[in-house]
């Protein structure tokens, strides 16, 4: 038997030729796909939340809302000149509309326009003053907890879940009740505010815990500077969106606090114009002249629905999954 190499030549697979069409240069342009357009205009979480309100009806609405009622607040003499709480004429008790008074009077003969109108003032100062006290203390108590961890979160968490555990409106009525003798504007807003700043403490708490993981707070500590530098130049800039929006909400819950308060005769003296003083008052006449009880009722239920409804926006405008499922 032979043991000789056998050549195996491969078969040779013959070319196949085909006609390639090429189209004419004039027919497709040159283009720069990855190019960066340099006219775009840049955009951040802000910009993007101003191009989302700007086009939804219901927040030119409410901002017209909210700056009429501030308007009314803040010059009631422009829209009355009949003082409200002074002239009460008793002859006039639960009288019907009259030229200059066009929602009558009440059971005391005062104009029920122009309480109703000096009242904004009251329940706007209350609603602004609370939220001032609850974003400082929210702010304060959810950016501490949530940054530094460790035990100061453990004892500010554990002092927020006490606040939180009472509700700020009964913790109100005591305090109102003890502190009976000196009823104010500010009084009642300390007892609201001091018991209601735990939710904003941990809405803040949450995102600062997401927002402290981030490449740029990892790239601020490298570069040497202190946590409380990074806490207030990165991390809380960037995790205050939601605060915002909680904040607008939560100032529509302040005017509704301050009323009910006033209803219950443990808020604001009579002599303060205050619509849950008017609808208190109002009340026993209801079936018999409804408009003494109904119009500081709307003003107060227009005042709260426009907050709640900005406050909405707000809310979905800053949240990015929000404006993606719209």
């Amino acid at each position: 038997m032979s043991n000789a190499p056998i050549d195996i030549v491969p078969e040779k697979i013959p070319e196949r030729s085909a006609d390639h069409f090429v189209a004419a240069l004039d027919d497709t342009p040159l283009v720069e796909i990855d190019s960066v357009s340099i006219a775009e205009k840049p955009s951040n979480l802000w910009i993007d939340a101003w191009r989302d309100l700007r086009r939804r009806p219901m927040f030119w609405i409410s901002l017209v809302m909210i700056l009429f009622i501030a308007l009314v607040a803040l010059f009631p003499t422009l829209f009355t000149q009949v003082p409200p709480n002074e002239n009460c004429d008793l002859g006039n008790s639960n009288g019907a509309p009259t030229a200059g008074h066009p929602f009558g009077f009440t059971k005391q003969g005062c104009d029920i326009f122009s309480r109703t109108v000096n009242g904004a003032s009251t329940s706007l100062s209350v609603g602004f003053i609370v939220i001032i006290l609850t974003t400082v203390l929210g702010i304060l108590f959810g950016a501490f907890a949530g940054f530094y961890g460790g035990v100061t979160d453990s004892i500010l968490s554990r002092v927020g879940d006490i606040f939180f555990s009472i509700p700020y409106i009964l913790a109100a009525i005591v305090i109102m009740s003890v502190f009976s003798a000196y009823r104010s504007v500010w009084v009642i807003s300390l007892a609201i505010g001091i018991f209601a700043w735990p939710s904003t403490a941990r809405v803040l708490r949450s995102e600062i815990l997401r927002v402290k993981n981030s490449d740029f707070v990892m790239a601020a500590t490298a570069v040497g500077l202190t946590r409380f530098r990074i806490l207030m130049r990165h991390v809380l800039p960037n995790s205050i969106a939601p605060v915002i929006a909680i904040t607008t909400i939560s100032l529509a819950g302040a005017i509704v606090a301050e009323a009910t308060l006033s209803f219950l005769g443990v808020g604001l003296p009579s002599t303060f114009m205050s619509w849950g003083n008017d609808i208190s008052q109002a009340q026993a006449d209801l079936r018999t002249h409804p408009q003494t009880l109904i119009i500081p009722s709307l003003a107060l239920s227009i005042t709260v629905f426009a907050f709640i409804i900005l406050g909405e926006l707000i809310r979905d405008a800053l949240d990015p999954k929000a404006r993606a499922q719209r």
